[in-house]
């Protein structure tokens, strides 16, 4: 039985040493009352890295947030905390509070946590055991105060191992999962095992997004197929997943996201921003969509009482003579 209030994780907690109480329902428990505070919760995965998922997470939670709604990202990528980078923001430090650890506001409606905020040197390498990385991804989960939000996106590692199963778990209900892939074969091959590792998660697959699709040239604006082009829809249409998009090899989102500014909000107009912002609305509608179908299923229909039939111990006693 749950005992303590503590609105954090027993890791922030001055008394975990000597508390005598279950610290992993407590943790759990934590975890529950964040999550029902947040409408919807993403993750933005890859099995493969080098594809842009943190780019990706990045601008779909500025355009989302654009939007007027209310925004977090969680950096759950423990080796390579990139979100701070790209949003212009490494080096700074997160506050505690009463009520756990406050996440940094970049922008208006869009909150970030990530481990890049916690160590002292983030160009130093992490290496931390799975027991390590379970207390974090808790501490991230259950002890940021992230408060009311609309989206919370969380940036998975590459992969399909310890710490995505982890977030899997503490988060409890995924509202969906985005797919980042390349139009490379090889790097297509690694689809197929995250969105089977979706489906065994129990986490809707919102779709899959194929990033550096094609490069926009600075000087005639034509696109030109470096890689390969239709890959990512052919693998959708093989798996039975949404294609949310393409997103070009436009240089400008590698400077911007340098520089610490999300693509989508520099450069409005542009061919890339206007596919994010296609996603976007893709993954607006599938959310959206699931909610209000799990809504209509889960109402409560009253079934009429129709009568009542009486027991007869007459009819009982009868009944077993018959039988013997």
């Amino acid at each position: 039985m749950q005992d303590c209030k503590i609105p954090f994780t027993c890791e922030l907690c001055e008394k975990q040493l000597s508390c005598q109480l279950d610290q992993i329902e407590h943790n759990k428990w934590v975890i529950v009352q964040r999550m029902k505070e947040i409408t919807y919760k993403i993750v933005v995965m890859s099995n493969k890295g080098g594809v842009g998922k943190s780019t990706v997470t990045t601008n779909l939670g500025v355009a989302l947030a654009q939007k007027g709604y209310k925004v977090g990202i969680a950096d759950a990528d423990i080796h390579g905390p990139n979100i701070p980078i790209m949003l212009g923001v490494e080096g700074k430090r997160l506050k505690g509070s009463s009520g756990g650890v406050l996440p940094l506001e970049v922008l208006p409606n869009l909150k970030v946590a990530s481990l890049s905020f916690l160590i002292e040197d983030p160009s130093m390498p992490v290496i931390w055991r799975d027991s390590a990385k379970w207390d974090f991804l808790c501490e991230l989960m259950g002890s940021v105060c992230w408060g009311n939000l609309d989206y919370l996106l969380v940036d998975l590692p590459p992969g399909t191992g310890n710490e995505a199963i982890s977030i899997i778990e503490l988060i409890g209900k995924v509202d969906g999962s985005v797919i980042v892939t390349t139009p490379q074969d090889v790097v297509l091959l690694d689809v197929k095992k995250a969105v089977l590792f979706s489906r065994d998660s129990n986490v809707p697959i919102i779709g899959v997004v194929e990033n550096m699709s094609s490069l926009v040239c600075p000087h005639c604006s034509q696109h030109i197929n470096v890689f390969k082009t239709g890959g990512g829809e052919k693998i959708c249409t093989e798996l039975g997943v949404a294609f949310l998009g393409k997103i070009p090899l436009d240089p400008g989102i590698t400077e911007k996201c340098d520089n610490g500014e999300a693509f989508v909000a520099a450069y409005p107009n542009s061919d890339a921003a206007k596919s994010f912002e296609k996603i976007v609305k893709k993954c607006e509608e599938f959310v959206k969509t699931r909610k209000d179908e799990a809504d209509k299923v889960t109402e409560f229909r009253e079934i009429p009482l129709l009568g009542k039939i009486p027991v007869d111990p007459d009819f009982i006693e009868g009944s077993n003579k018959s039988l013997i």
